[in-house]
């Protein structure tokens, strides 16, 4: 019996042995577990905040857009309007000078 206690001593040792291995696999296999679960929800979380700052960036190239928009709108009616005015002032021009030659042929005439 003894070498029979010797030998379960032994197997309970081996037993031990492999379950405390077994256990450190396992914590070793937890803690890499752990860092990529950390790692990819600091990756998802870096990738929240970028698209973020997407959309933070577009709406404020879209509020330029449309405040760039309101000004070339108003220089092109200012630009109609002075357009306008100019020909409108070279139509007076025209009949004047026609109303002009008109009168001197009439004091030519007479």
């Amino acid at each position: 019996m003894t070498n029979h206690n010797a030998e379960t001593h032994i197997m309970k040792s081996i037993h031990l042995i492999i379950l405390a291995l077994a256990a450190a696999v396992t914590s070793g296999c937890d803690q890499k577990k752990t860092a990529i679960n950390e790692t990819r929800e600091a990756t998802k979380e870096a990738i929240d905040i970028r698209k973020e700052e997407v959309n933070v960036a577009a709406k404020k190239a879209t509020a330029q857009t449309d405040a760039n928009a309101v000004i070339d709108k108003a220089r092109i009616e200012a630009n109609k309007e002075s357009m306008q005015a100019q020909l409108n002032a070279d139509k007076k021009k025209a009949d004047a000078e026609a109303a002009a030659a008109k009168a001197k042929l009439d004091a030519e005439s007479k």
